[in-house]
């Protein structure tokens, strides 16, 4: 097991352990106490670890690219100020939160490379690399299925009754297409998500550092 390897699993913990604090204090902020008594509101990336969601990373990472996802946030709208909206919010904290340690990765490096200070390569790549795993993970998880924040701020939008039929499908199936897709995405080698995902990731790293 190489040291890229082992960095970018560091890289992919880490930033999985933001997103999902940031869902814990953005719902305790709005007046949830559920993710405080769960323990979720902290920066212990161990508290936010996923079995199977980690599991899937590793494999999917020694296979190319991971993907999987944290242990979700436990969270209870009707005890939120706004529940609707302080919901919705919550929930997109997450990926926001991915954005902008991509974007943080960015300014550091577009200032290393302006500078007269010489930039090794494997900081250049450390550096690239973030970028690319904190894009992955923002877009990733604004797919609107199974555990994925997508399928909570697509519900939020809907209508009551479709709201209740969406999230029931969810938590019946949505998980287990999700793990379906990866699956035979990694073992045909030809995935439909990175396929979705990788035109969006390459345009909005070219945006964030002007590189190519």
């Amino acid at each position: 097991m190489d040291f890229q390897f082992l960095y970018t699993m560091g890289v992919i913990f880490v930033s999985l352990g933001l997103h999902e604090y940031a869902h814990a204090k953005l719902a305790d902020s709005a007046g949830d106490p559920t993710p405080r008594m769960y323990g979720r509101v902290t920066l212990n990336i161990l508290k936010h670890l996923d079995p199977l969601g980690t599991v899937m990373i590793v494999l999917s990472s020694l296979a190319g690219f991971g993907i999987g996802w944290g242990k979700p946030v436990p969270m209870d709208p009707r005890k939120m100020k706004n529940p609707r909206w302080d919901f919705f919010a919550a929930v997109a904290a997450g990926p926001i939160t991915n954005f902008f340690i991509a974007v943080f990765f960015g300014f550091i490096l577009q200032a290393l490379i302006s500078s007269e200070l010489k930039i090794s390569i494997e900081m250049a790549r450390f550096l690239i690399q973030a970028i690319y795993i904190n894009l992955f993970l923002c877009f990733f998880n604004l797919i609107p299925i199974g555990p994925l924040d997508g399928q909570h701020l697509v519900g939020t939008l809907l209508p009551d009754r479709l709201r209740y039929q969406w999230v029931k499908w969810n938590m019946l199936y949505g998980g287990n297409v999700l793990i379906a897709i990866i699956v035979i995405g990694q073992m045909t080698g030809n995935s439909f998500i990175m396929k979705i995902l990788e035109p969006m990731v390459r345009i909005v790293f070219k945006f964030i550092t002007g590189i190519s």
